[in-house]
């Protein structure tokens, strides 16, 4: 029951510092759907996307690891500062090695935009240090106000650069930039990093026992960027910029329903890391499986019984073509959360080597299926693709995971969840508003029959604490 609370208690923490900026965001869409053209806004997207692919290449995963290795040390200030020392020293050579690389490769690049990615690509290395190492100590909190104020930056930013002062697509990757910066000076100061860093602890040892557990990981955030942002290369090479504003804009609904996924999952790693060596393991870890698998798939399907009447509400009449998109890419998020639910167990267990092993065949199996289906079914390959690789890694991961420890999920709500999916899916893309409206409602009386004993829970919990 202890961890149970601890668990809740860490992603209400972090959810109260993500959810509402994520949403702040998600109710700006009208503003950049209409201040820029379906080009600027896939030229955005296609440079914040290949800054997620520079980030794990430059910076090796350290990020990653300081957050894993801090956890085990938080009672013991002297390892606090070897591992910190460490992992900083090492991300400011790299910062180094990139700016050097930069000047000597932009020679050959031709684009307007190049120096907002080298400006975007160093301010996140910071700014992602800084998020992994608060996480690491322990200070759920001083996360959750790094990521608000990251958000916040962005959106007063972005209304700044896009309304006050039209900059267009400029004022868009400035905004982006300075966010990062905020966040980074901001955990920096709270949490008082500069008492852990000295160049004289410095570890050549611990060194290669941070870059023995990232490298492997790089290969994994690589074939997460393939799973993403090959999407958008090939959709622009195949069939134009504009098509990837469309496509951008079909991926934003299920973005918001990964990002509160991910807010989950931030503690859930946590958690698993702290309790992986208790007697009860197979059991606690079954339990928050299973009551997240119905919780989380059940919010998928309500995203898309809600999205025929939003959809007109929060996008410009100039992406509806991103209209069809949604139902495939809140799919490939839902396998998405179950491959995800697996993967805290490797992270628990140190077991990078699987992790890379297991994304990179999904990545290669996501570009082959995009590319053999682009010509076919146009815009509709992206979505499918992701379908197809997230479901067989999370078959592959599923079986593969019982090597360490027997997770059991019960085949019946796999079923239900499933013709619960079908049926909101057919809804959406055929039927008229009447019978969208019935939809909606049926999807939430299931999805609470569905969760009935982790909603119990959660209101037997605070009833308690209030009385």
């Amino acid at each position: 029951m202890a961890r149970g609370k601890e668990l809740a208690k860490n992603t209400a923490i972090i959810a109260v510092g993500r959810i509402c900026t994520q949403f702040m965001s998600f109710l700006l869409m009208p503003l950049y759907t209409t201040v820029l053209s379906t080009e600027e806004y896939g030229i955005v997207d296609l440079l914040i996307t290949y800054t997620s692919l520079l980030m794990p290449v430059l910076l090796f995963q350290v990020d990653q690891a300081l957050f894993r290795f801090l956890i085990d040390v938080r009672e013991d200030n002297k390892k606090k500062k070897e591992i910190i020392s460490t992992a900083m020293v090492f991300a400011a050579f790299q910062v180094l090695v990139t700016v050097a690389l930069f000047f000597i490769v932009q020679l050959f690049i031709k684009n307007e935009y190049k120096w907002f990615l080298l400006f975007n690509v160093l301010a996140s290395i910071f700014s992602n240090m800084m998020l992994q190492l608060s996480r690491g100590l322990g200070d759920n909190t001083g996360y959750a106000l790094g990521s608000f104020i990251s958000a916040l930056a962005q959106i007063l930013g972005n209304i700044l650069l896009l309304v006050v002062f039209p900059m267009g697509i400029y004022g868009m990757l400035t905004a982006t930039i300075i966010s990062h910066l905020f966040t980074a000076t901001f955990i920096f100061i709270k949490d008082q990093v500069y008492k852990f860093l000295s160049i004289k602890v410095f570890s050549q040892r611990e060194l290669r026992s941070i870059l023995a557990y990232s490298l492997p990981l790089v290969p994994n955030a690589l074939c997460w960027w393939a799973l993403n942002a090959s999407d958008r290369t090939i959709v622009l090479l195949f069939l134009g910029t504009a098509a990837n504003g469309l496509l951008s804009v079909g991926h934003k609904f299920s973005s918001v329903y990964i990002t509160i996924y991910n807010i989950f999952n931030l503690s859930w790693t946590e958690s698993a890391a702290l309790h992986m060596n208790d007697s009860d393991k197979e059991s606690f870890f079954s339990n928050v499986i299973t009551s997240m698998f119905k919780a989380f798939m059940c919010m998928g399907i309500l995203i898309i019984a809600c999205m025929p009447f939003l959809f007109p509400v929060m996008v410009n009449k100039n992406f509806s073509g991103a209209y069809g998109l949604i139902p495939v890419f809140v799919l490939a998020s839902m396998l998405n959360v179950v491959v995800s639910l697996y993967s805290v167990i490797y992270v628990a267990l140190k077991k990078s080597k699987e992790i890379a092993k297991t994304s990179l065949y999904a990545g290669v199996i996501n570009i082959i299926a995009h590319l053999l289906l682009v010509k076919w079914i146009g815009l509709y390959a992206a979505p499918v693709s992701s379908v197809v690789a997230f479901a067989i890694m999370a078959v592959y991961r599923y079986i593969d995971i019982k090597k360490y420890m027997n997770i059991k999920l019960d085949l019946k709500w796999i079923i239900v969840i499933l013709a619960m999916y079908i049926e909101s899916t057919l809804v959406y893309m055929y039927s008229g508003t009447f019978f969208k409206a019935i939809s909606l409602l049926l999807m939430i009386v299931l999805s609470f029959i569905v969760n009935r004993k982790l909603i119990s829970s959660i209101v037997a919990t605070i009833i308690k604490k209030r009385f």
